[in-house]
């Protein structure tokens, strides 16, 4: 039998979250509240019931699983409450506005004795599977750096995201999904370095867009960006190992990947670039490269869904689990204080 699931918050990801559910083989969403009373559901199924007050939704027995897809500030209040009602929990992400919040909502899980979870869909974005899959089976080598960003031209939408105190901006929004993915390409790694810059270009009281620098403990560096007011974008991944590079350009996954085939540091012929010549940044045009298409990788968000279920009865591992999250929100504070300070985080034992 599926298990059924409450759904708090009927907008844009409230209705991404009903039309994948739709395809889950193990939990259903059977009913839904949101704090609008003049919210439109003509788009959803009658089968789906209506709340009135979160309370009638908490207290309906039926419901297994509170979804959480609301405001970032107010995800700590309704998951605490939820725990409390007997419900496991799916919030959306980010998590909460910090580590302290996060921390309250892990213990209340641990004291009831329910799940808790986080929507990291951006996890089963292709081109962030496509990176990992080269990098694990070394067509490039060993990683060097790893550039990730998402850039764009419209600001930042004119709704809550605006609001500091409701936990918008972009380092809360697209932040948590680059920071996330990252540390999944430098396993068993530590940071001990972090250096964020803020942007506020459109005088919103919320970052429009951030540069961060991530260095590990083995030297290797990530650099991660976001910004709102890009109209030409940069590539969304640039990847540059000991012996290859990959270039991702975009969500269509348009781009390429091009590995060593002979010597890295064969003598070149000069060649004249500007008003000057140049051997270290001479062409290879004596085939000691190879270009190649970027590989195919199945990917499925629903399967976030389905884990939760199962691990609800422990039957799998859950996907994300509660020291992935602590230590995410983590970096995200120290990201906020490095860019309020102007200043490198430096962290002697490895964050």
């Amino acid at each position: 039998m599926k298990k059924r699931v409450g759904l708090v918050g009927f907008g844009g990801m409230g209705k991404q979250h009903i039309k994948r559910i739709k395809e889950s083989k193990h939990v259903a969403i059977t009913g839904v509240f949101d704090s609008d009373s003049e919210k439109d559901y003509s788009t959803i199924s009658s089968k789906i019931r209506k709340y009135q007050s979160l309370a009638d939704l908490l207290n309906d027995p039926t419901i297994d699983i509170i979804l959480i897809a609301t405001p970032n500030d107010t995800h700590k209040t309704i998951a605490i409450q939820a725990l409390q009602s007997g419900k496991h929990v799916i919030s959306e992400k980010p998590v909460t506005l910090n580590t302290q919040e996060l921390k309250e909502i892990l213990a209340a899980a641990e004291r009831y004795g329910k799940k808790f979870t986080v929507h990291q869909n951006r996890r089963w974005d292709e081109n962030f599977l496509i990176t990992k899959k080269l990098l694990e089976e070394k067509k490039l080598g060993e990683l060097l750096y790893v550039e990730n960003r998402v850039q764009g031209s419209r600001g930042i939408p004119k709704d809550w995201r605006r609001n500091k105190e409701q936990g918008g901006g972009m380092l809360l929004d697209w932040g948590v999904h680059l920071i996330d993915r990252i540390l999944f390409l430098f396993p068993n790694q530590k940071i001990v370095h972090l250096h964020a810059t803020l942007n506020y270009f459109l005088a919103h009281e919320v970052d429009d867009g951030f540069k961060i620098e991530l260095v590990f403990d083995s030297s290797k560096k990530a650099y991660l960006e976001v910004g709102t007011t890009n109209f030409i974008e940069l590539p969304e991944w640039y990847t540059v190992g000991s012996i290859g590079t990959a270039v991702i350009e975009d969500f269509e996954l348009n781009g390429n990947y091009v590995t060593l085939t002979g010597e890295l540091a064969k003598e070149a012929v000069p060649v004249e670039t500007g008003a000057g010549l140049t051997k270290t940044m001479a062409p290879r045009n004596d085939n000691s490269i190879e270009t190649f298409p970027l590989p195919y990788v199945k990917s499925n968000v629903v399967e976030f869904y389905d884990n939760f279920a199962l691990t609800i009865d422990g039957k799998a591992e859950p996907f994300i689990k509660a020291e992935e999250l602590l230590r995410l929100t983590t970096i995200i504070d120290a990201c906020f204080d490095s860019s309020r300070r102007n200043e490198t985080i430096h962290f002697p034992n490895g964050l």
